[in-house]
């Protein structure tokens, strides 16, 4: 797990793949946390995503650095709304406060990846698979 969050906090715009019926869908996010030993991320209840991945939870994501190597990780979506979890994103980012809030009605959606799996690779041909 220290490798994949490393690469993440190195490179902390990643692109978030969903699909939308039968078409894919890919937006920029920006939020992790590592919580009890898993890696999560989320999303606003009142966007698409989060209606794309209550639907179909198989989730991917990808980043890549200055020096042509990258990282893809793919999971299933397990959503946990937990007031722990809740803390935790709010302490991770305390930015999210400012949108996520009873002023603004807006409420996040924190999941973890079940069955992870990381994909380091490089323009070299260097591959390296982690389960999670």
């Amino acid at each position: 797990m220290e490798k994949i969050l490393k690469f993440l906090i190195e490179n902390p715009v990643f692109y978030f793949a969903t699909v939308d019926g039968d078409k894919p869908r890919v937006r920029p996010f920006g939020f992790f946390m590592q919580h009890q030993d898993r890696l999560y991320f989320g999303m606003g209840k009142h966007k698409a995503s989060y209606s794309q991945v209550v639907a179909n939870p198989n989730v991917e994501i990808c980043t890549a650095n200055a020096k042509g190597q990258w990282i893809r990780i793919k999971g299933v979506a397990v959503f946990d709304e937990s007031e722990e979890t809740m803390a935790k994103a709010f302490e991770t980012m305390p930015m999210l406060k400012e949108i996520y809030n009873a002023e603004s009605g807006l409420t996040i959606a924190n999941f973890y990846l079940e069955n992870g799996e990381a994909e380091f690779a490089d323009i070299q041909g260097n591959f390296e698979k982690i389960n999670f």
